[in-house]
Formats: structure tokens, C-alpha cells, sequence
């Protein structure tokens, strides 16, 4: 019986969570990826970023330039990595359709999705990015495009429209 299950193929574990490496058995959420990308920022000018625009052009061939809104280009960057639902969408509020709707009190960093309305409530125009925690009054959030660069950063709790869990 030991020598028969010694040799018998096994079965192939399918894990849980997204992995990045499954030789070395390294999982890393969506949270743990974005902030290997803190720091990456427009180009000002007439020169920009490949790395933004490989964000931009991964789901919309238009973008030319890096000075467009690319927060969404940025998570749906994130998610194609890691093979997560996405909304396949350069508008922000397009990641309201994507995922499990979760509560502010029950959100949490991993694979949390914060959206924002920019400009007007009821407008189109919103911003997009990463559950982070939340401060006196705000919710922070880990995005591209918050300054032109990809950070954490901090924005008032009215501004929110909903929480999208994109993975569990």
C-alpha cells in the first residue's frame, strides 16, 4: 500500500488564491502587486511613460499620451496580472459592475476595490483604486493617477460609491 501511493501521480492542488509563483509557493493579492508599482508617474511633456501607457493600451487603443485619466488602466493592469476580474474599462465607475459589493466597515486590503465619484455625483467621471484602510473622515486608497503617480492617498468618505470585492 506505502509503495503504491509513493508512486502514484498527485493530484494537482489548485490553490485558493491568486499565485503569482507556484514553483516557490509565493500568493500575493492584488494589494501586495500595486505597491511594487508606488512611485510610477506620468512623464510632463511631450515624452511619456511606457509603463503608464502599457496601462492605458491594455484594454483601449487610443490613449497616445500619458497625461489622461489612467486609474483605471492601472487596476485593470493589476488585475490582468493576476488574472482577477476586471472591468476592461478606462472609466472608473465601470468597476462598479465588477466583483461582490462589500461594505466600508467590512472592506479590507487585498482585493478591495474603492470607487469615488469625481466632479459630480450622479456625473460619469470617478476615480478608482485599491482599499488601503481609512483615517478621520477618509478612505485611502492605493491608485494610479492620485498626483499623476501611483500612491496612497487619502479622499473624503462622501466622495465613495461602492466597494467591490474582485476575488474570495
Amino acid at each position: 500500500m506505502f509503495w503504491k501511493r509513493l508512486f502514484q501521480p498527485k493530484k494537482k492542488v489548485v490553490s485558493k488564491k491568486p499565485v503569482v509563483n507556484s514553483a516557490a509557493g509565493i500568493q500575493t493579492t492584488a494589494y501586495d502587486l500595486a505597491m511594487r508599482y508606488v512611485g510610477v508617474k506620468e512623464v510632463p511633456g511631450t515624452k511619456d511613460n511606457p509603463i503608464v501607457l502599457s496601462m492605458l493600451r491594455l484594454d483601449s487603443k487610443w490613449p497616445e499620451h500619458d497625461e489622461v485619466p489612467w486609474c483605471s488602466g492601472f487596476m485593470n493592469w493589476i488585475a490582468w496580472h493576476l488574472r482577477l476580474p476586471r472591468s476592461k474599462s478606462l472609466m472608473a465607475r465601470s468597476w462598479l459592475n465588477v466583483g461582490k459589493p462589500v461594505s466600508l466597515s467590512d472592506a479590507e486590503p487585498g482585493f478591495d476595490v474603492v470607487i469615488l465619484w469625481r466632479g459630480n455625483p450622479d456625473g460619469p467621471s470617478g476615480h478608482v483604486g485599491l482599499y488601503a484602510g481609512t483615517g478621520s473622515g477618509t478612505i485611502k486608497i492605493l491608485g494610479g493617477n492620485q498626483g499623476n503617480a501611483v500612491t496612497i492617498s487619502e479622499y473624503p468618505k462622501n466622495r465613495l460609491l461602492g466597494i467591490r470585492r474582485i476575488y474570495g
